[in-house]
């Protein structure tokens, strides 16, 4: 089945829903922050931050005060963030036509940002205060910063924040939109059995309305 230029799913292989990159974000935290000139890459949990229509803005984070990364972005602030999200191996041998193809379906993105280092101590603890209300949402026992005390202010001494601005977004969402019927509900019924399961969420989310076996 090849799909339409006006087919819903086919906006998975570009641009997607903003709530779609916000999900794979929270799903997916952990980006890598990759420099080019020089080169240099660091994995940072980061949180989104959206704008009033749900579209992505800007991300929040922190570095180590001692990683080289940060004197780079001081003078090149523009980089690039990359989001690895559910993905997996689908197998031919779910396949009742076996003379398919192995793949590999992915939700990942990529997020072209310029940073904007935040040093001053209010700045850092505030940037702080949002990763950790982000992490700590839903928890029994949440925790706060302030139960930390004074050794708070001494680690934060230690970090540099930063404010990233979107500047552009390059999803790829590959998650069965092109393939036939048949094939799209054996691997659907093998995900169920086999997993993973959050893999399986998101070629049901990218297939509005197809049906199943």
């Amino acid at each position: 089945m090849s799909l339409s230029p006006d087919d819903p799913r086919q906006a998975f292989y570009g641009p997607g829903a903003p709530e779609d990159v916000a999900r794979l974000i929270a799903a997916a935290p952990l980006a890598w922050l990759v420099s080019a000139e020089p080169f240099a890459a660091t994995p940072l949990p980061v949180t989104a931050v959206t704008g009033a229509d749900g579209a992505l803005v800007r991300l929040d984070g922190h570095f180590s005060r001692r990683n080289p990364h940060v004197d780079i972005l001081r003078a090149a602030p523009e980089a690039t963030f990359l989001f690895l999200g559910p993905n997996g191996y689908v197998s031919p041998s779910w396949m009742t036509d076996r003379t398919q193809a192995p793949t590999w379906n992915v939700a990942s993105l990529q997020v072209d940002a310029r940073l904007r280092l935040i040093e001053d101590e209010a700045g850092i603890l505030a940037s702080l205060d949002g990763l950790i209300a982000v992490h700590e949402a839903g928890r029994p026992r949440a925790w706060s910063a302030a139960e930390m005390g004074e050794r708070l202010n001494r680690l934060a001494r230690g970090v540099v924040a930063f404010e990233a601005e979107v500047l552009a977004l390059r999803p790829f969402f590959k998650l069965g939109q092109d393939d036939r019927d048949d094939v799209y509900a054996d691997v659907l019924t093998a995900l169920d059995a086999e997993g993973p399961a959050d893999l399986a969420a998101w070629i049901r989310r990218a297939n509005p309305g197809r049906g199943e076996r």
